[in-house]
């Protein structure tokens, strides 16, 4: 089947990659000439894992443009455009709507449009009534990508959810769906079948319900900073509870990115538009103290070093998690700007997000207070403390001993509860984490 991608940005691309790999040829198509340029030559424009690799072994199968009229002879087109969080908090639209504006021209009856991206519950419906003259049609089937594991969450997803439109169209449109993912239909993998509101609702809904949990842990980590107990331990012992489980009961600094901000945000933005705001009270709650946990650090190093004009600290992570270079809404990257704007100097590394990283330290006219560069360990030479932001495996790999005699002073502040306490403590490291001592 020959496809078509609208949007080669993170979900795009990999999405185009993956559809290519389950044999389809695929057309990626972009506005952005140096993306289209990058993912042609076989090199992702971010970090992805076995992202690379599968844009070579698919070449023969797999193609970029910027030239929307290559989309006229595919006959699934998905549109997988960014929404990003407006001013206001309520989600952009504006390259969703040219991207279907762009594409009707193109559009041939009985051709599918399926929208990948996650838009305001309601979005379907009113873009829908605006394929439907071309003889197209539209169906939702959002995506559920976690950065780092992106193409397994593709080719091996744990659901796939189709919104379907009213009428007589909608069994074809899902015998066409069912065509392009028969390869992962035939594992097994659950496919469920709903109206375009539940399908819109289904990737904001549950963003919020994973904010909502990591928050809750962070909540009982103020507590247990102020009572003395252990954060750790409290959810090893309510994660047994299989109605609550363990997953994502990890107190830190926090939640980033691209997706969980801005979607919780844009989910109460759309429920005040719909009159019912009061619903979602509580996630403005969630990311208060989501926002409100990245100013942590801030307070323990100030409370180990006193003033923190001259210090000079380490910090180890800018990605929003690992195995990604996103820096989008990163608590690592609040954290270095705060010590910089507190006087300290930072010395920041992450093994994939420097680049980026430190171009927004340029842009926020910090260069002078911070240096950015992928060598942690050289980072950590002469420091007053090291502080963990983002907990890639090499970090929690690393031996405390052989720090000990690098650093000025030894204090570590895991902000993400990483590392092996006991171990960093018998090397002589005052250990602060993130409600737990």
């Amino acid at each position: 089947m020959k496809i078509s991608v609208i949007g080669c940005g993170y979900l795009g691309a990999v999405h185009a990659a993956s559809m290519a790999e389950l044999g389809h040829e695929v057309i990626g198509i972009d506005v952005d000439q140096a993306k289209v340029a990058s993912l042609s030559s076989g090199v992702a424009p971010f970090h992805e894992p076995g992202f690379d690799d599968l844009l070579v072994k698919n070449s023969q199968r797999l193609s970029f443009t910027t030239d929307m009229s290559h989309a006229v002879n595919a006959s699934v087109h998905f549109i997988a455009v960014g929404t990003p969080q407006s001013s206001d908090g309520s989600a952009d639209m504006t390259y969703v709507n040219q991207a279907i504006d762009a594409l009707i021209p193109h559009l041939s009856p009985g051709d599918l449009v399926v929208g990948k991206s996650t838009v305001p519950v309601g979005t379907a419906q009113r873009l829908s009534a605006q394929v439907a003259p071309s003889g197209a049609t539209l169906m939702w089937n959002p995506e559920f990508l976690r950065e780092g594991f992106a193409v397994e969450d593709t080719l091996s997803p744990d659901r796939l959810v189709y919104g379907l439109p009213e009428g007589d169209t909608a069994d074809s449109a899902q015998e066409i769906l069912d065509e392009v993912y028969a390869t992962i239909l035939a594992t097994g993998t659950p496919r469920l079948i709903m109206n375009f509101a539940t399908a819109e609702l289904v990737k904001v809904a549950a963003n919020s319900f994973l904010a909502t949990k990591i928050s809750f842990i962070n909540a009982m980590a103020e507590i247990s900073e102020v009572t003395g107990a252990n954060v750790t331990q409290l959810a090893d012992a309510i994660g047994h509870d299989n109605r609550i489980g363990r997953r994502f009961l990890n107190a830190g600094i926090g939640f980033g990115g691209g997706c969980l901000p801005k979607d919780i945000r844009g989910f109460v933005a759309r429920a005040d538009e719909l009159g019912v705001g009061s619903s979602l009270d509580f996630l403005k709650n969630i990311d208060e103290i989501n926002l409100r946990r990245r100013g942590r650090v801030l307070d323990v190093a100030t409370d180990e070093l006193g003033e923190l004009a001259g210090k000079r600290i380490a910090v180890w992570g800018l990605a929003f998690k690992p195995d990604s270079d996103d820096i989008r809404d990163s608590p690592a990257l609040d954290i270095v700007e705060s010590l910089a704007r507190a006087g300290a100097q930072v010395v920041a590394a992450d093994p994939q997000a420097s680049i980026p990283a430190a171009k927004r330290i340029d842009a926020a006219g910090l260069s002078g207070q911070v240096s950015v560069s992928d060598d942690y360990l050289g980072a950590a030479a002469g420091v007053d403390a090291i502080v963990v932001a983002t907990e890639w495996k090499a970090f929690q790999e690393v031996d405390p001993k052989a720090m000990a005699s690098v650093v000025a002073n030894k204090l570590v502040i895991d902000g993400r509860n990483c590392l092996d306490a006991d171990a960093w403590k018998a090397a002589g490291f005052t250990y602060r984490g993130m409600g737990r001592s």
